[in-house]
């Protein structure tokens, strides 16, 4: 496909010498005379490129082009004509032709003019490979009434340029929200730009969201521009938004106000139009009161709120992110889908998903990798915590409030003892509210001192 081309013309001539031409370097060209006999042609064989001639007896070229893409063909077209005008030439582009030449034609032209009608289309194609790829990495899977709201949520925010702050456990799909918004926001062919204030040293953070002038600092060897800049007329994810210094809260602050801003070592402003969506793990509530999160700030980011609920909240949702994981995960190794019986569904339907989606995934990607196995049992799914237990030694207890019982009074007292006793600090560490910790403490009969 990729090196045959087909010449539609009702002149022989001019066919029997654009088919030498084209032979002549190296593509394998197929001559009609008629509109008919090119949408005959088409059914049967693939073609990269078409020289259509517009003034075609009963089908003229327009017509035929017009067919074309109504059946979905999407090679590329290159219409000719003796007596064009720009009325023709401009209606035969609407219809997606790549290009418009008049007879006499120039062979070295229309050579060219293939060429590049054939490379324009490949490009088109990687790209629309690429981002159908995207959309699949990204894609928002479950049809809870959780989801199905969040999903509506994102159809009413996302054509605004409203900020969005978006809360959620760590491995909740926070991400897959932002993009989702993007997605669907007048800015979605600009990029999505992003930066986690978690991954990035405090010293650089300031340089990277605002970039830098040359000589700002040791190792500034030229000037770089900063997430900010490179966000313009964008939309800018910033994950993990409580992870952010003081100085650069202030300077945010300052930012969101006056949609502007001076990279570090600079006093040239730069102007810039952003769409902000942040994101967090924690409860900035708690990091107010404490005096480590700017309140100014929360409410310039807080515009519209989302919450993103957990994956124990969606369980139902669980079976339809394991066929998801499982064709994602197969398709990638080279392997045919896993088969989970329905011992195996409900042990992961019913597991408590500290990690949310991202472990699930996690999951499902070590059965398709390591399990040799086509059909899954519940015995055959690996390890899920760090005391090596499977879901199958759960099954110990005689029910499954029991053993999640056990296990989240486990997690409870690892995670109070990481904190040194402070509930507040272990219920942030969490990403819970501390007096939902407190609560679940109560009913585990875990001491605790108020």
């Amino acid at each position: 496909m990729f090196n045959s081309i087909l010449v539609v013309d009702d002149e022989r001539g001019i066919r029997e010498t654009l088919r030498g031409v084209l032979e002549d370097e190296g593509f394998d060209v197929e001559a009609v005379e008629s509109g008919e006999a090119c949408l005959k042609s088409v059914e049967e064989n693939s073609f990269a490129c078409i020289l259509l001639d517009v003034w075609l007896p009963k089908i003229d070229g327009l017509e035929t082009l017009k067919r074309l893409r109504e059946q979905g063909n999407d090679s590329a077209v290159v219409m000719i004509s003796g007596h064009g005008n720009i009325e023709t030439a401009v209606n035969a582009t609407k219809l997606g032709a790549f290009d418009f030449i008049e007879k006499p034609l120039s062979i070295e032209k229309t050579v060219l003019t293939v060429r590049n009608a054939i490379k324009q289309r490949e490009l088109e194609r990687v790209n629309q490979n690429l981002a159908e790829q995207l959309s699949q990495e990204y894609e928002m899977v479950g049809d809870s009434i959780a989801m199905r709201a969040l999903r509506k949520q994102i159809a009413i925010v996302a054509p605004t340029d409203g900020r969005v702050l978006i809360s959620g456990e760590s491995g909740s799909g926070k991400e897959l929200v932002a993009r989702a918004i993007h997605a669907q926001s007048k800015r979605k062919n600009a990029p999505f730009v992003e930066i986690n204030s978690a991954a990035i040293p405090e010293e650089l953070v300031e340089s990277e969201l605002f970039g830098h002038a040359k000589g700002a600092f040791s190792g500034a060897i030229v000037a770089k521009k900063g997430k900010f800049e490179l966000a313009d007329g964008a939309t800018l994810f910033l994950d993990e938004i409580g992870d952010m210094s003081p100085r650069v809260q202030a300077k945010m602050l300052r930012v969101l106000e006056e949609q502007s801003f001076a990279p570090v070592g600079s006093n040239t402003p730069v102007k810039v139009d952003v769409r902000v969506i942040s994101a967090t793990n924690k409860l900035l509530d708690n990091l107010i009161e404490d005096g480590n999160f700017r309140a100014d700030l929360f409410y310039r980011l807080n515009v519209i709120p989302f919450q993103i609920p957990p994956l124990r909240e969606r369980l139902e949702d669980v079976p339809l992110l394991i066929e998801h994981f499982n064709r994602k995960f197969s398709t990638n190794y080279g392997k045919k889908p896993k088969d989970f019986t329905t011992e195996a569904i409900d042990a992961l339907q019913n597991y408590v998903w500290l990690g949310n989606v991202r472990e699930l995934r996690n999951t499902i990607e070590r059965v398709v990798i390591m399990i040799s196995k086509q059909k899954i049992s519940a015995d055959d799914l690996p390890e899920f915590n760090e005391k090596n237990e499977t879901p199958a030694a759960s099954f110990r207890f005689p029910s499954f409030k029991e053993a999640n019982d056990a296990y989240q009074r486990e997690f409870i007292l690892h995670k109070l003892a990481e904190a040194d006793g402070n509930v507040s600090k272990a219920a942030d560490a969490m990403g819970v509210d501390r007096s939902h910790l407190y609560r679940r403490m109560k009913n585990l009969g875990i001491s605790f001192e108020k």
